[in-house]
């Protein structure tokens, strides 16, 4: 029914790989004239494994209830902005409070279909809090690697709290994901970092339900870190096409942070590779990722769709993060990233006036409480006494 094969070469190759003999990244592939849908498109019940006949899974599945997140629409900002219609598919309300749930509710349930042991990751925080959590579900083992002092310290504690051996590496994430890789192969250790096909099956399902509840948009805006989401999405669109289940595709809209933005650099260039940053910084850390494992696959999804690449400045982030706390939205500064770039390209005239566009927002504000604190500023504090705090109120 499906196949893993190379984006590169085409080769065909084992369920056990993450990568290609020749270097080239895998894909899971559906022969779509055997599958036999068996959901209905009807906005209910929406969750990843709903999806379950478009998914590489024979076993049952290690699930969490992930998915069937919230789509909220922004009407203030569409009369602000001039667009038809805004939305915001908040993906930071999934169990552990971000988009990776959808992704290692089905890389874990393969760990365990490959009768492995034990799992591993290079994080930026998310990947690592999700994927301890499913882990403990399952009853695996779970190894984290992080850069020192980079991660938020709201992710570091989900992993923690749910049973990962957590190392910190001195070095970036890019170091981290070199030495997982290298540490799993040699110690027989289940990857689950985006380089595995399987994880972004899982993902693609944000795609399927954006359909299910309010058809095909014109545009999906998401942030680029270590790109393999904006690939997952496209290809969600892309297998519904196939089966006849929509007429289009979306454009995809990448978004990157001004000091982590190599993706952003190879489309502006048009270029299908990258030229990785050595020293990525930006106050998003869930994107701080300067050679993206998966950045071929998120420019051929951008190309294909007839999309494009922005970038934002951390300002802007923040602007939008705010922006959506008025919108009754919380999440963490990477998530806002989509609605900045929205803002930015709405105002350069990059985006239809007639359009409607999905923002995805990956991560839960309570994943970063501390760049919360560090723009908005401490709460005010006066003595237990009704007239200063009447003094106090604006």
């Amino acid at each position: 029914m499906y196949s893993l094969v190379c984006i590169e070469c085409g080769k065909k190759n084992d369920e056990s790989r993450y990568t290609c003999e020749c270097g080239g990244l895998l894909e899971v592939r559906f022969n779509l004239n055997e599958v036999e849908i068996d959901f209905k498109l009807d906005g209910r019940e929406m969750r990843v494994w709903k999806y379950r006949s478009l998914l590489p899974i024979k076993s049952e599945p290690v699930t969490l209830k992930e998915g069937g997140t919230p789509l909220y629409r922004l009407e203030r900002l569409e009369k602000e902005l001039g667009i038809r219609r805004i939305y915001v598919k908040h993906e930071g309300l999934n169990p552990s409070g971000s988009f990776k749930d959808r992704g290692m509710t089905v890389g874990v349930t393969k760990a365990l279909e490959l009768r492995k042991r034990a799992v591993a990751c290079a994080s930026t925080g998310n990947t690592s809090a999700s994927m301890a959590m499913y882990a403990a579900k399952a009853g695996l083992k779970a190894y984290v690697l992080l850069p020192a002092g980079k991660v938020a310290l709201g992710k570091v504690a989900q992993a923690l709290m749910h049973g990962a051996d957590v190392i910190g590496i001195r070095g970036n994430f890019d170091d981290a994901l070199r030495i997982v890789r290298e540490v799993c192969e040699r110690a027989g250790i289940y990857l689950l970092n985006s380089v595995n096909p399987f994880r972004l099956e899982g993902q693609k399902t944000i795609a399927y339900e954006i359909v299910d509840e309010i058809g095909t948009p014109d545009a999906v805006i998401l942030p680029i870190g270590n790109a393999g989401n904006i690939s997952a999405i496209f290809k969600g669109f892309e297998e519904f096409r196939e089966i006849g289940l929509i007429d289009k595709i979306p454009r995809m809209i990448g978004i990157q942070a001004e000091g982590a933005s190599p993706v952003f650099r190879a489309f502006r260039e048009g270029r299908e590779d990258i030229i990785p940053f050595e020293n990525p910084e930006t106050i998003a850390t869930a994107i701080r990722i300067g050679n993206p494992v998966n950045a071929k696959k998120a420019l051929r999804a951008v190309y294909r769709s007839e999309g494009l690449v922005e970038v934002v400045s951390d300002q802007e982030i923040i602007s939008a993060q705010k922006i959506l706390a008025k919108n009754g939205i919380g999440v963490e500064p990477a998530s806002a990233a989509s609605l900045a770039g929205l803002i930015k390209l709405s105002r350069i005239g990059e985006i239809d006036r007639d359009a409607t566009v999905v923002c995805i927002a990956t991560g839960n504000l309570l994943k970063d409480p501390e760049t919360v604190i560090k723009v908005c500023g401490e709460p005010k504090m006066v003595e237990a006494n009704v007239e200063k705090v009447m003094a106090l109120l604006t």
